[in-house]
C-alpha cells in the first residue's frame, strides 16, 4: 500500500513537470486575455450558430453514443485525477502543515506555481474540453430540451473564473477545485451509464450535490473572509469577488433547475397518490 501511495504521490505531485510547473502572464499557454477573450467568443459564436442554423448534420444514434462515452468517461477519470491530485498537492505545498494556507493564501506572497497551482491549470483547460458537452448536445437534436441557459452561462463564465484562480493567485480555490471535480466524478459518470443504457438511480443526487457544492463555498468563504479582515489579507481578494457573484448566479439557477425538475414532479406525484 505504501509503494502504491508513493507511486500516486510521484505522479500527480512530485514529478518534474507538476513541482517546477509556473504560470508566467503572457508566456504560458492559455496565459493572457487574448487567449481568454478568444477561447469565450468562440465558444458562444459557435454554440449560436450551430443551435440556430442547420451547419451540421446530427449523428446517427450509433455515433453519438460512442462519442458521448468516451467524452464522459475521459471526464469523469480526469476529474477524478484532478481531485486527487490537489488534493495531495495542496497537503505537500502547503507551509509547515498550515491548513489556513488552503483557505487563504498570503497576500503578496503567493505566486502561482507548483503543484496546486499545476491542477488549477489542469481544470483550466477540462473547462474548455467541456465545451465538447454543448457541441454533443446539438448533434444530438435534442438541443430545444436540453440546451438551457444555466447550461451555456456556466460553461462560457467557469472559464473566466478558472484563468482569475491563475492570474490572480486566488484564495481558496483549492478547496474549489477539490469540490467541483469530486461532484464532476458523480456527475460524468452518471452520463457516461447513460450512454450504455443504464440509468442510474442517483440522477437527483448530481443536482442536489451541486447546490450544496455552492452552499459550502460560501460557508468556507466566510472563514476564508475571517481570515483576511484580521491577519494580513489573502490573496486574490478581487478574483475571490467575481467567483462569489459567480457562484451566487450558479446557485440561483440550480435551485431553480432543481424547483422546476423535481418539487414540481413531487407534487404530481402526491396529487396521483391523493386521486
Amino acid at each position: 500500500m505504501e509503494a502504491l501511495y508513493s507511486t500516486i504521490h510521484y505522479w500527480l505531485v512530485t514529478h518534474p513537470i507538476i513541482t517546477n510547473f509556473q504560470w508566467k502572464q503572457g508566456s504560458t499557454f492559455g496565459a493572457s486575455p487574448l487567449f481568454l477573450t478568444l477561447a469565450v467568443l468562440a465558444y458562444l459564436t459557435l454554440t449560436f450558430s450551430f443551435d440556430h442554423f442547420p451547419l451540421l448534420p446530427p449523428l446517427s444514434p450509433t455515433a453519438l453514443r460512442l462519442i458521448s462515452a468516451v467524452h464522459n468517461l475521459i471526464l469523469c477519470l480526469l476529474s477524478l485525477i484532478m481531485a486527487v491530485g490537489c488534493s495531495l498537492s495542496a497537503v505537500h505545498q502547503m507551509p509547515k502543515n498550515d491548513w489556513t494556507w488552503v483557505i487563504c493564501f498570503p497576500a503578496n506572497h503567493t505566486l502561482p506555481r507548483g503543484p496546486v497551482f499545476f491542477w488549477a491549470y489542469i481544470f483550466y483547460f477540462s473547462k474548455i474540453l467541456e465545451f465538447v458537452d454543448t457541441l454533443l448536445i446539438i448533434l444530438s437534436g435534442s438541443r430545444t430540451r436540453r440546451l438551457s441557459f444555466l447550461h451555456v452561462y456556466h460553461h462560457a463564465v467557469v472559464v473566466v473564473m478558472c484563468y482569475l484562480w491563475l492570474s490572480s493567485s486566488q484564495t481558496l480555490f483549492p478547496v474549489a477545485l477539490v469540490t467541483n471535480t469530486s461532484v464532476h466524478v458523480l456527475m460524468y459518470a452518471y452520463y457516461f451509464l447513460c450512454t450504455l443504457g443504464v440509468r442510474p438511480w442517483w440522477k437527483r443526487l448530481v443536482t442536489d450535490f451541486q447546490i450544496i457544492q455552492f452552499v459550502f463555498s460560501f460557508l468556507i468563504s466566510g472563514l476564508m473572509l475571517f481570515y483576511h479582515f484580521t491577519g494580513s489579507g489573502c490573496s486574490g481578494i478581487q478574483g475571490w469577488c467575481f467567483n462569489a457573484v459567480f457562484n451566487a448566479s450558479l446557485l440561483a439557477l440550480f435551485l431553480d433547475f432543481h424547483s422546476k425538475n423535481y418539487a414540481k414532479k413531487r407534487k404530481a406525484l402526491d396529487k396521483n397518490k391523493l386521486s
